[in-house]
C-alpha cells in the first residue's frame, strides 16, 4: 500500500488535533479528513488547514446522522477509500451537564446526551463508513473509549452517564466488527483507552491524578498509534489500553 488517506473524527482539539499532527508525519498519507462540530473551538485545526494542504476540513456534529452520512458521501467522490478512521469524539463535562456521584443525580436528558455523543455516533459512523473502508487493503477504525467504561473493572461506582455510554460505546465497536469480518474482512475495528490525558475534558478532574499518570496529548497520540500499528486482523472487536493492554469488558 503506497498511498492511504484518513479520517479524524472530533480533530478540532485535544486529542483529536494530536491524531492529526501526527498523521501528517506519515509520508504514505496523502489526505486527511479532519471533522469539527464549531468553528469558534476549532481554530487551531482550521489554521492548520490554511498551512497543511494535505487536510481537509468538514463539519460534523456526530449526533446528526445526515451530516455523518453527508461527510461519508463527499469523501467518496474525493477519495473512495480510506485506510484509517479515529473517532476522538466524546463528552465527560458540558455546561451543566457533569459526572453524577451518585443515582440521585441522575437525569434522563442527560444521560442520552452522553449516549448521543459517546455511544450512538461511533455506530452511525460504522454504518456510513463500511463502503469507504471496504477494500483490499488494511484498513483501521479506532475509536477513543475509557477504561472507566469497563463492567468488570468498575469498582468505584459513580459516574453513571459516562461509564454506561463508554460501555455502550465497546459493545456497539465489538458487534460492528462481527459484521465487518464478514463485509469488510480486512477492516480493524478496537475501541481504546487513552489514559489520562492533559485535555480539557480531564481538565476538572486533574488535582487527584498523579503527575507520571497525566500524560501529554502528544505522548498518548504516540502511545495510541503505536498499539494501532501492533494490531492485526485477530485483534478486531478488542478494547486496549494506551501500553496495548488488552482491558476487560
Amino acid at each position: 500500500m503506497s498511498e492511504s488517506n484518513a479520517l479524524v473524527v472530533g480533530a478540532s482539539q485535544g486529542i483529536g488535533l494530536g491524531f492529526v499532527h501526527h498523521l501528517l508525519q506519515k509520508p504514505q498519507i496523502t489526505k486527511i479528513y479532519a471533522t469539527y462540530r464549531s468553528p469558534a473551538s476549532a481554530a487551531g485545526l482550521l489554521t492548520l488547514a490554511e498551512q497543511e494542504p494535505r487536510i481537509h476540513c468538514l463539519s460534523v456534529d456526530i449526533t446528526q446522522e445526515e451530516q455523518i452520512a453527508q461527510c461519508c458521501e463527499q469523501i467518496q467522490m474525493e477519495s473512495t477509500y480510506l485506510h484509517w478512521v479515529i473517532n476522538c469524539v466524546g463528552i465527560l463535562h458540558e455546561g451543566e451537564l457533569a459526572p453524577e456521584k451518585g443515582l440521585r443525580q441522575l437525569n434522563a436528558e442527560k444521560l442520552t446526551r452522553y449516549f448521543q455523543v459517546n455511544s450512538i455516533g461511533a455506530a452511525l459512523l460504522a454504518k456510513h463508513l463500511l463502503p469507504l473502508l471496504k477494500h483490499r487493503d488494511r484498513s483501521t477504525f479506532a475509536t477513543i473509549s475509557a477504561k472507566i467504561g469497563s463492567i468488570g473493572d468498575n469498582r468505584l461506582g459513580g459516574w453513571y452517564g459516562y461509564r454506561a455510554s463508554k460501555a455502550a460505546l465497546n459493545m456497539f465497536m465489538r458487534t460492528a466488527a462481527i459484521e465487518y469480518r464478514r463485509r469488510s474482512p480486512h477492516t480493524i475495528i478496537v475501541t481504546l483507552h487513552p489514559g489520562t490525558t492533559d485535555t480539557k475534558l480531564s481538565e476538572p478532574f486533574q488535582r487527584s491524578v498523579p503527575p507520571e499518570k497525566l500524560f501529554s496529548i502528544d505522548r498518548t497520540v504516540t502511545q495510541l498509534l503505536t498499539v494501532l500499528d501492533s494490531l492485526d486482523i485477530d485483534n478486531s472487536g478488542q478494547f486496549f489500553s494506551w501500553d496495548g493492554t488488552p482491558l476487560p469488558w
